[in-house]
Formats: structure tokens, C-alpha cells, sequence
């Protein structure tokens, strides 16, 4: 097997064959030194690093390390076909495992370290459970679901979410060799040339996957960034360039203006274009292929070409260590900004954050890639096994204490769990409605405790009968007795589900049927939605369906959200009225439920974080000083109700009310809380529907 590098930032070891510094990172397909390719990994990560401390943006230097990994792997490969008339499976994956893995394992172990020491204890079990996924490459995955799941993307960020890319790479590992060993035997049986076959299919997963790319970007952006399926054109474009760059011959002049244009277009990628929002997609053909021309321009020999810029000894020698400046950065970051409470770095702390990941990396460059190279060096370089055991005896203790981890966190929330909570000791809402119960409120930790706050959901959400951002599907659920006096239906976003639990136990008491169907990010009403700028097909879609199950079922009313409340003010959504009115010729009353305030901190982690008395914020600042609904020139099936003093008594929204946390998020209460209103909910209900 030939050597091998991988474009992200990989580790390199000067005298591990795979992973020689100077030989992987240079090597193209026809052979060849090209030293110009350690500058553009340390440009790169220099991107990825500045852009992530000190403007909160996203560079686009993690395209250029998946072109250099295509670019890289696919030269070493069809080599070693060439060579060999095969791909040593088991000794390219055991290779790159034993590089890769132990340098990850340690930031792992570290993250999980710093975790216990800087992170809020609710976040605890997200982390751990995104070291397993982080430790076994599929975190792309992860973070695509977390994506679509609008309620997760409520959640703080997390220091292992740069480990999206490393795990896109290391399924293109897996993919990758099997695709070219394919692409050969299809070459050998069909007598057709090698290299126009392996280039051939290679050009046929670059177009279909960029053409994907480009549909699943522009219908789902957020799922696409983490998308391998949308991501390996890139890595496939990088092949093409394996494969045709020895074909290419330009004059020194024009490579000199090529390395130059290439390097501007790259540095110039994060400034112009909002990558976080718009990649992959089309646009981001602007980063992989200003490396490209960078990669093309090569060794020009012209003390005005970029590569001696790139050849820059000081430059080289972090592209040395820009697999593991990479994982050192972000996890760096994420613990700053926790511990300074700050959205971004200061200059100066920038700038620490910075010099402790290159002095991290390079400490971990020495002691581990270095200090492992007499265990995982073997004199048959064919043999998996070393490298296979040094991998294992790094990755399996961040499995296993992540999942002992996890289990004796879970143990716990059980235990709390099954605490008897009391409604002397947890009056919640009730102290609202009966202040007096306020002087004999005994002091007693805060229920659902912060650390489980998040997953405290109501039964509506346990069953499925919410569903996702990306998912059109109507799940409708229904309670109570088919032949009911009155049937009531909740439809809307999660912030009309979030008021279930107190509408089932009224409904439960008078012997309604309740039936509900919600859906993530998308408000009831017939104007069309939109997210991150583009038409919410989704939640298009989900509404036609959500109408026409209204008009089968014809209830005797609707329970929906009357106003949508923003960080900055609040108003009836646009198509809220248009739907009332179809409904009113249709028969059937509406209850217009006023939405809640958003709040400026997230409940359950400010009150982890310190006196929950701190954890306050005025109702006004997202509320107008009316409900806007009762403004409006209103069908005659509409009631408004507004609950909100209930929820930010007196005006004030605070973390805990009556011992209750009430907010689990920026702008959803809690199902503990929602149970607490009940009596609120049922008094509202009867006066609204008048049953």
C-alpha cells in the first residue's frame, strides 16, 4: 500500500511511511514533492480558527482540507492499484485509525474533562453522547438531526460540533477505497484503461452529489451543511484533481497569477459569503476551487508565486500540526465563551485561545503521534494489527467512560424521577392565583432539576405526536371517548404544544376528546412559511394536511396560537386571520392562545449556573403592551385568551416560579410548569368555548 495523507488536518510523523510529513502532505498522483500543500493546510486552519474566535463565521477552510483529503487519497489509492493490481483494505483503514484515532481520543478525554469542570451539568449527557458519536465518525449525523429537530437547535453549542467534518472524512474512508477497487475491476474485465475508468465514475459521484447538494441546500440547508451525501462532491472534486493534474501544463507566469487568485478567492471566501448559511450547495465551489488553482499553480519557481508563501518554514511547520490545531480549537473556544458568559472572543483572549491550540497541538504532535510511532510501525507494513491495537487501547476508555458516564447520569435523573413532588412543596403557577401560598413555600430544590429540564416533555411529545422540522408527516393523536360531548383540537408549532399537558388533564376532567397534531417551526395559518429565508416545504405541506384532517374531524373548536412572539416584538402571523375565517365557514370555533415571551437565557442552564433569582427578564421586552389579536378585526369564532400572567407574573418572566422551573429553553415551558396551570388553562377554556 502506498503512502497515504488525508487533507484535513491529519497527523504527520516523520518516519511512519503513511504519514511522513514531507512525503504525505506533498505527494500527488504522478509523483512528486509539493511542499506548497503544508502552507495551504496551515492557511486553512488558520482560516477555520480566526473565523470560529473572533467573528463567530464559518470560513470555509473545512472545504479546502476535504478537496486536500480527496486530492491525497485518491492519488495514494490509484497508486497502490497500479502497484499492487489492488487496495490492501484492512492496512489502509488500520493506518489511518492508528494516526488518526489516538490524537482525537485525547481531546476527547480532555472535552469530557473540561466538561465536569466548566459545563452546566444539564448539557452533560448531550456531550457524552456526542463523544461516542465523535469517537466512532458519524457526528455529521448527529448534528443533522439536531438540525431538524427544532427544539435541540435551542441548545448551546457543542465543543465537540467541529468533529462534523472529521467524521464526513472518515466515512469517505470507508467509501472511497471500495468505489476504486470497483472502478478497476471494471477496467480489468471490460480491458478499458485505468485511470480514465477510476476518473469516469469518480466524475459521475461528483455530479451526482453536487446536484443533490444543491437540492437538499436549497430545500433544507441546515441538514445539508452535515450531509455526507452533499459533502462528497467535494472530496470527489478533489480526485478529479489527482487524476488530471499531471495532463496539466501552463507556463510559470500563468501559475504564478493562478496561486494568487487562488489564495485571495480563498481568504476572501468567509468575508463575503455567509458560509454557515448557504453551504454546501453550488457556493461552496468558491473555497474548493480556490484551492484547486492553488494546488494547480504548484511549485512555480518564481520568487513572486504564492508558493513561496506557502513554503514559509514557520507556515509549514503548523501545517504540520493542523489536524490537531483543528481538534484542540473549538473545544478551547466553546469552555471560553462558557466560563466569560461572551458571544465572542475578545482580541486578547482570541488570541490565548489561539497559542493554547497550537501549544496543545504541537505537545500532542510530539507526545502522542511521535511518542506511538515505535508501537504502531511495523516491519510488514501490510499488517493491520499494530496500528488496530494502539487505535483500540485510545478510542475503547473514551467509550467506555462516556457510557458509564451516561448510565450513572440516567440513574440519576430516574431517581429524581420518582421523587414525590408535592403541591405544597411545588405549587408552581398556583402561587400566582394564591400569593398568600408564597409564606409557607418551603425551600426545596427546583423541580424538574435543571440538569433534566430539557427532557422534561409532555406525553404529547414521549408519543411521537410532535414531529421535526424535516418531517411532513401529520401525526395525529387523540384522547378521551370518540362519542364525547365536545371534541377540541390543539394544532400548531411547539409552542402551542408546550400548553398539552394542561389541556389534557382539563379535557380529562370534563370528559372531552382531545385531539392534537403539532409540528416544529411551523405556525398554523394559510400565509406561507419560511425558514432561514427560503419557503418551509415541509410545513407546507404538513399544513394541507393539518387543514384537511380539521375538516374531517370537524371539531366543536381549535386550540391554536393567536400571536407569534419574537426577541424583539410580537404580532399576529401573517394567514393567522385567513385561517380563522375558513374555519368559521367551516363551523368551527377557534381559541386563540396568546404566545409567551422569548427570553434572553435559557432557563434550566441559568438556573444551574447561579442564584435563579438573577434569571429574570420582562415580559415586555417580546411582548407588544396589548395582545394584538385583541386589535384585530376578529371572525366571530374567535376567542382570544392570553395566560401570560401566569407565566411572567406581574410582568416579569422568571426562571422558577412556585419552586417550578418554568422555562426549559429560550421559549418553552417546562411540562412540569405547563401541569401547574391547569386551573388557569380550564377556567380560560370553559369561559372561551363556554362548555
Amino acid at each position: 500500500m502506498s503512502d497515504t495523507t488525508t487533507g484535513v488536518p491529519v497527523p504527520s510523523s516523520p518516519r511512519s511511511a503513511p504519514s511522513d510529513a514531507r512525503a504525505v502532505s506533498s505527494t500527488v498522483s504522478g509523483g512528486g514533492h509539493r511542499p506548497e500543500i503544508e502552507g495551504l493546510r496551515a492557511l486553512a486552519v488558520l482560516l477555520v480558527a480566526a473565523y470560529h474566535i473572533w467573528f463567530g463565521r464559518v470560513s470555509g477552510g473545512v472545504d479546502v482540507f476535504l478537496l486536500l483529503t480527496g486530492f491525497l487519497i485518491t492519488g495514494s489509492l490509484v497508486r497502490a492499484v497500479e502497484r499492487d493490481g489492488r487496495i490492501r483494505f484492512g492496512a489502509f483503514w488500520a493506518r489511518l485509525i492508528g494516526r488518526l484515532a489516538p490524537p482525537a481520543a485525547v481531546v476527547l478525554l480532555a472535552t469530557m474533562g473540561a466538561m465536569y469542570l466548566w459545563l452546566p451539568r444539564s448539557r452533560w449527557a448531550d456531550v457524552l453522547a456526542e463523544v461516542r458519536a465523535s469517537a466512532l465518525y458519524h457526528e455529521n449525523w448527529a448534528l443533522a438531526r439536531d438540525a431538524v429537530d427544532y427544539l435541540a437547535r435551542e441548545a448551546a453549542v457543542s465543543p465537540l460540533q467541529h468533529f462534523w467534518s472529521l467524521s464526513i472524512q472518515g466515512q469517505f474512508y470507508l467509501i472511497w477505497p471500495v468505489l476504486i477497487t470497483l472502478a478497476a475491476i471494471l477496467a480489468s474485465r471490460s480491458r478499458l484503461p485505468l485511470r480514465p475508468t477510476i476518473l469516469a465514475l469518480i466524475v459521475a459521484v461528483f455530479a451526482v452529489s453536487l446536484t443533490y447538494s444543491v437540492y437538499i441546500t436549497g430545500r433544507d440547508q441546515a441538514w445539508a451543511y452535515f450531509d455526507t451525501g452533499a459533502r462528497l462532491w467535494e472530496l470527489a472534486l478533489g480526485g478529479i484533481l489527482a487524476l488530471a493534474i499531471t495532463r496539466v501544463r501552463m507556463p510559470a507566469r500563468v501559475r504564478v497569477v493562478l496561486g494568487w487568485v487562488g489564495l485571495v478567492a480563498l481568504v476572501s471566501c468567509g468575508m463575503l459569503v455567509q458560509v454557515s448559511t448557504l453551504f454546501p450547495g453550488y457556493i461552496a465551489l468558491w473555497p474548493t476551487l480556490a484551492a484547486l488553482l492553488i494546488v494547480l499553480a504548484g511549485t512555480t519557481g518564481s520568487p513572486r508565486g504564492v508558493d513561496r508563501l506557502l513554503t514559509w518554514p514557520p507556515l509549514m511547520a503548523l501545517g504540520r500540526l493542523s489536524y490537531t490545531i483543528y481538534l484542540w480549537h473549538w473545544p478551547l473556544l466553546v469552555c471560553y465563551l462558557e466560563v466569560t458568559g461572551r458571544r465572542l472572543a475578545t482580541p486578547w483572549g482570541g488570541a490565548a485561545i489561539l497559542g493554547a491550540s497550537i501549544l496543545l497541538a504541537w505537545m500532542t504532535h510530539r507526545l502522542v503521534e511521535r511518542g506511538l510511532e515505535p508501537f504502531t510501525r511495523s516491519a510488514d507494513r501490510r499488517s493491520p494489527v499494530r496500528p488496530t491495537v494502539v487505535a483500540a487501547l485510545f478510542l475503547v476508555p473514551v467509550l467506555v467512560l462516556s457510557l458509564v458516564w451516561t448510565e450513572r447520569l440516567e440513574q440519576e435523573r430516574e431517581r429524581r424521577a420518582h421523587e414525590i413532588a408535592s403541591p405544597e412543596s411545588y405549587p408552581g403557577a398556583a402561587v400566582v392565583a394564591d400569593p398568600s401560598l408564597l409564606d409557607s413555600l418551603p425551600d426545596v430544590p427546583v423541580r424538574p432539576d435543571p440538569e433534566d429540564s430539557k427532557m422534561d416533555l409532555s406525553s404529547h411529545h414521549q408519543e411521537g405526536c410532535h414531529v421535526n422540522l424535516a418531517s411532513e408527516e401529520l401525526v395525529v393523536c387523540d384522547r378521551g371517548p370518540a362519542d364525547a360531548e365536545h371534541t377540541l383540537a390543539l394544532v400548531g408549532a411547539s409552542r402551542t404544544a408546550h400548553w398539552y399537558p394542561a389541556v389534557e388533564a382539563v379535557a380529562e376532567k370534563y370528559g372531552w376528546r382531545l385531539v392534537s397534531f403539532t409540528k416544529s417551526g411551523c405556525p398554523f395559518g394559510l400565509a406561507p412559511s419560511t425558514r432561514d429565508g427560503a419557503l418551509f416545504e415541509e410545513c407546507e405541506v404538513w399544513k394541507e394536511k393539518a387543514l384537511a384532517e380539521l375538516e374531517e374531524l370537524n371539531p366543536d373548536a381549535v386550540l391554536l396560537s393567536s400571536t407569534r412572539a419574537f426577541v424583539d416584538g410580537e404580532a399576529v402571523e401573517d394567514g393567522y386571520t385567513d385561517l380563522w375565517w375558513h374555519l368559521n365557514d367551516l363551523g368551527i370555533d377557534v381559541v386563540g392562545l396568546r404566545d409567551l415571551p422569548r427570553l434572553p437565557y435559557r432557563g434550566g442552564e441559568c438556573v444551574e449556573a447561579g442564584d435563579p433569582a438573577e434569571c429574570t427578564s420582562p415580559a415586555s421586552r417580546s411582548l407588544a403592551a396589548v395582545d394584538p389579536a385583541t386589535l384585530e378585526e376578529l371572525p366571530p369564532n374567535v376567542e382570544p385568551m392570553d395566560l401570560t400572567e401566569y407565566v411572567c407574573p406581574g410582568g416579569s418572566c422568571d426562571a422558577v416560579v412556585g419552586n417550578v422551573l418554568v422555562y426549559w429553553d429560550h421559549s418553552h415551558i417546562t411540562a412540569t410548569y405547563a401541569r401547574t396551570l391547569t386551573p388557569m388553562v380550564e377556567k380560560a377554556l370553559l369561559e372561551a368555548t363556554g362548555w
